[in-house]
């Protein structure tokens, strides 16, 4: 069958959208082949530095004829509407009858629509998909109005071989592009994708644009390999690489030994912000002397030429970078600090000096729940810790704050201590990022991230669906990780209040029990998201919760996972619904009787075997269930819990609960009561939901 070649040729497409805007084609242009009820195969969409590609095998020639249906007015309407109805049809090749349904006979007509060209369909519709293009910025050029990402050079449009013609931002669609802009420049004409897969490639251009990214990796590994290095992981870098070469050839510079003297933060930093550079490294991971560097086209020289451009470039970078590196360090960090008075960390929050101010007492406080050896080093670090924000070497690379403060603290002699809070004290960044582990670099980054979130809920600052443009969700699922990975005992209400009542007058006049209530809310939704990452459901922890809310992160994580081991086991399952049996009952039960059982059981007017052992296993369990509990030992209350499944099923399977005689109904209702007295203090099994998602 036919199939649809489209390429957009443009000026160069910033990197960071292709990907995007390769998707956003292909989904664009099916659904408006599905929209028409065209049938096509398999579609596939390529990106490079100066083009957009769709392909899509398989498309029928034309729409198919379609036999339609369309009602009229009734009968005896007025011959207006009759003949209104019948011009309507836009055909007059129709057959006419009547259809009678409870409200009437109406007029039905009958005709066959026939099926357009897809060729005539694609000329169409394609300048609208193009019009309407969701590029995150576009631009307009010349004296149209049409927008595209950057000035449209050409059109290639093939239907079945055949162009489609139509125009777009003063471009008329074709059959001719061209290669590499600058090795084959040369325009050619194209009548298939395979043959214009294949011509690109002679006119150096790789289409695909995965193929770029394992040719720059393969490529700049070999040429590390012989220097015995290795190149330094950077994925997000070579993603971004194989964006900015249609033809990517990798070349190795050198860096001169005299700036191998600064951090490797610094170095990587620069080649990767301003240059692009990927980073070269020993067995160790220690930073090598030299480079990779992309470039889009191959010379005669074998880029010696190229090599030397970026060498010398590199060096007036890293020029600039040592400069920063000494003339920083001239100015300890404390003599700093009154700088950041006069930098504004949020309108309505202050100035981060201000939240230096916070932090030194937050850090303190939370220093004892983080069992930090010296509290007093935890100050300090909290002190130094923003210290680093008016340095030149930050204010040019914005990314090494924190880092470039652990350096410049090492080098003035901050304890080791000191040293890593302040390195540490942004982290986690993000969920693949590690947690800080000493207690003093905890209680640093604990304090960082509720003083930033005790803020702006305090303003009424809070995420809302997808917008979260201080990054607060981020900042609560730190403090759940922090907490978490380091096993935290923090009473995270008492936290919060601390955090709050530290910014003082800013938040004067303001509810403080609904705003840190608000808070503790969003950080059991951030929990339960966290939870799901590892497979736990959420109504397991609204279960546990609805206990009693539990400050205490530690102790609900293990209860929450605890229980998620027990309702997972069959013993768990079985006992659940037993349970939800039991509930079942007295709810309809107390409803009909107008009144609650709380499990006052009488044992004397037992008749049956089974009630008497439930009875006993519920006597049994009850205490090892408390002592469980008391002494944080989750899976044993469970166990506890576990071992009332046969007394249950043998209740339920011998025990008439609904009696003839009053005494004796009321003291089965009770004995389910006492059931679920049992289970309450474990969790609200109410709650959890069943296998169909019931709770």
């Amino acid at each position: 069958m036919p199939e649809l070649l489209l390429e957009l040729f443009s000026e160069e497409i910033p990197a960071r959208m292709q990907d995007g805007a390769a998707a956003d084609l292909r989904r664009l242009v099916l659904a408006s082949l599905d929209a028409a009820g065209l049938a096509h195969g398999d579609a596939a969409a390529f990106a490079t530095p100066r083009r957009l590609c769709l392909v899509v095998d398989g498309l029928e020639a034309g729409q198919p004829d379609r036999a339609i249906e369309r009602r009229g007015p009734r009968v005896d309407a007025p011959d207006a509407a009759r003949q209104g109805f019948l011009r309507g049809l836009g055909t007059g090749d129709y057959e006419l009858g009547e259809q009678a349904d409870r409200k009437g006979t109406f007029l039905l007509a009958r005709f066959v629509q026939k099926g357009r060209r897809t060729a005539d369909l694609l000329a169409e519709a394609l300048p609208g998909i193009l019009a309407s293009f969701p590029w995150p910025k576009s631009m307009r050029w010349g004296e149209g109005d049409a927008r595209w990402v950057r000035p449209l050079q050409g059109i290639v449009c093939l239907f079945d071989g055949e162009v489609v013609p139509f125009t777009f931002a003063g471009v008329e669609s074709g059959r001719t592009t061209r290669g590499h802009c600058f090795m084959a420049p040369t325009p050619f004409e194209v009548e298939t994708f395979a043959g214009y897969r294949d011509r690109l490639r002679e006119a150096s251009v790789m289409l695909d644009g995965d193929e770029r990214r394992r040719t720059i990796s393969r490529r700049a590994q070999i040429l590390a390999a012989g220097q015995g290095l290795e190149v330094r992981p950077d994925p997000a870098l070579l993603d971004e690489l194989k964006g900015l070469a249609e033809w990517p050839v990798p070349l190795l510079g050198r860096i001169d030994d005299a700036f191998m003297t600064l951090p490797p933060e610094v170095l990587v930093t620069s080649m990767r912000a301003h240059q692009k550079y990927l980073a070269l490294q020993d067995s160790d991971a220690a930073l090598a002397p030299f480079f990779i560097a992309v470039a889009n086209v191959e010379t005669a020289d074998g880029g010696a030429a190229i090599v030397a451009g970026n060498e010398r470039v590199l060096r007036a970078r890293l020029w600039d970078a040592r400069f920063f590196w000494e003339k920083d360090r001239e100015t300890p960090l404390e003599g700093r600090v009154a700088a950041l008075d006069r930098m504004v960390f949020h309108a309505d929050l202050g100035t981060v000096g201000d939240k230096v101010k916070r932090l030194i007492p937050l850090a303190f406080w939370l220093a004892s729940h983080t069992n930090a050896l010296d509290p007093q080093e935890v100050e300090r670090a909290a002190l130094l810790a923003k210290a680093d924000l008016v340095t030149g070497m930050v204010g040019e690379f914005p990314e090494l704050q924190g880092l470039m403060g652990a350096y410049y603290a090492e080098a003035q002699g901050e304890a080791p201590a000191v040293v890593r809070a302040i390195r540490e004290h942004y982290r986690p960044l993000g969920p693949n990022d590690a947690c800080p582990a000493t207690p003093e670099s905890v209680a640093l980054a604990l304090a960082d991230k509720l003083d930033t979130l005790a803020g702006f809920f305090g303003i009424g600052v809070k995420p809302t669906g997808a917008g979260d443009p201080f990054a607060l969700r981020r900042a609560a699922l730190g403090v759940i990780r922090l907490v978490l990975e380091n096993g935290v005992r923090l009473p995270l209400k008492e936290a919060v209040h601390f955090a709050r009542r530290a910014y003082g007058e800013r938040l004067a006049g303001r509810d403080e029990p609904s705003l840190c209530d608000d808070l503790l809310d969003f950080f059991v939704d951030r929990l339960r998201v966290h939870l799901k990452g590892e497979g736990v459901r959420g109504d397991l922890l609204a279960a546990v919760l609805a206990t009693g809310r539990d400050d205490d992160l530690v102790r609900l994580i293990a209860r929450t996972r605890a229980l998620a081991a027990f309702v997972a086991s069959d013993d768990g399952r079985n006992l659940l619904a037993g349970h939800r049996r039991a509930c079942n009952i007295l709810a309809i039960e107390e409803k009909r009787d107008g009144r609650a059982y709380a499990g006052d059981v009488d044992g004397g007017l037992f008749q049956l075997e089974a009630e008497r052992a439930l009875r006993t296993a519920l006597i049994d369990a009850e205490p090892v269930v408390a002592d469980a509990l008391e002494r944080e030992r989750y899976d044993e209350a469970m166990g506890a819990l576990a071992a009332l499944r046969p007394a249950v099923d043998a209740f339920f399977d011998g025990v008439l609960v609904n009696a003839d005689e009053p005494g004796l109904r009321r003291n089965r209702l009770e004995l389910l009561a006492r059931l679920r007295v049992a289970f309450a203090p474990v969790a609200d099994f109410g709650t959890i939901e069943d296998a169909s998602g019931r709770a």
